[in-house]
């Protein structure tokens, strides 16, 4: 646990050292937020609700999306893990020599960028959608407890679903077309260009059920108290991530171990 404790801290302090980036990203997901509402509020006055949404709604969910877009890195197109061109390049191979299991330590320093990033880049943004919007906060300590859970559970299924792609290059050894396809399928499925309530009903329950809403739908619907979560409950909505994320996590600990079998390194 130390070990993966220091590469935790590791994360936070890499990151923390783009500064720029970090203000040039807060600024550009507060800009697409107040674009991506205004939007939203001129579909809504002409209708004022859609499937249990009003224009309060889905400008909290616009922000709950670009307060998270960063910390799961959901509509990256190319590799956002370096775990990725480590495989292709194979420098994996010094990973593995590590007396720590290959999951465990990539997530424990993917864990700490995204810490960083909600802190300094996704509460900056929120903060932004509540000065210039009507955006709903946590209602008492109970449901703010459950958002933080839901939010590091989208953390925790992000990174799985990253480096799950990640893996993919000890078959595919060249998976970027694989990156570009998760890149422009997730955000739709997630709910985070639309809200999956401004889909066509059975097609929105299918979304609800998928991993992906389980990184920005499901956290904004605990956020806002929808009966749309499973079990109509914010229990219900952390439930279904959990289980993605043991089911992710395993499935990653399993292929893993596949990997390891059957290492094949370019060019050496």
């Amino acid at each position: 646990m130390r070990v993966h404790a220091a590469v935790y801290a590791r994360g936070l302090r890499r990151h923390s050292t783009y500064r720029a980036a970090l203000v040039a990203g807060a600024l550009t997901n507060s800009v697409f937020g107040a674009i991506n509402a205004m939007v939203l509020l001129a579909v809504f006055a002409a209708r004022p609700e859609i499937n249990g949404y009003d224009a309060t709604d889905a400008v909290t969910q616009v922000f709950v999306g670009q307060a998270l877009i960063a910390v799961t890195m959901i509509v990256n197109t190319a590799p956002s893990l370096d775990l990725a061109e480590r495989v292709r390049g194979g420098d994996v191979a010094t990973d593995l020599l590590r007396p720590v299991p290959l999951l465990g330590w990539w997530m424990a320093e993917d864990l700490g960028r995204a810490t960083f990033t909600f802190l300094f880049r996704g509460v900056p943004t929120f903060c932004v959608g509540l000065l210039l919007f009507d955006v709903v906060v946590p209602d008492g300590a109970v449901q703010s407890v459950a958002v933080l859970l839901s939010v590091v559970l989208a953390a925790v299924i992000g990174f799985a679903l990253r480096y799950l792609c990640s893996l993919s290059g000890f078959w595919l050894m060249d998976t970027r077309g694989l990156w570009m396809a998760s890149g422009l399928v997730a955000p739709v499925a997630a709910g985070m260009l639309l809200p999956l309530a401004l889909f066509p009903t059975a097609l929105a329950d299918v979304l609800r059920w998928l991993p992906w809403a389980s990184m920005v739908q499901i956290p904004a619907e605990i956020l806002l108290g929808k009966d749309s979560l499973p079990g109509a409950s914010a229990f219900g909505g952390l439930a279904l991530q959990s289980g993605w994320a043991v089911a992710l996590l395993s499935l990653a600990a399993w292929l893993t171990g596949r990997a390891t079998r059957r290492v094949v390194i370019q060019g050496g």
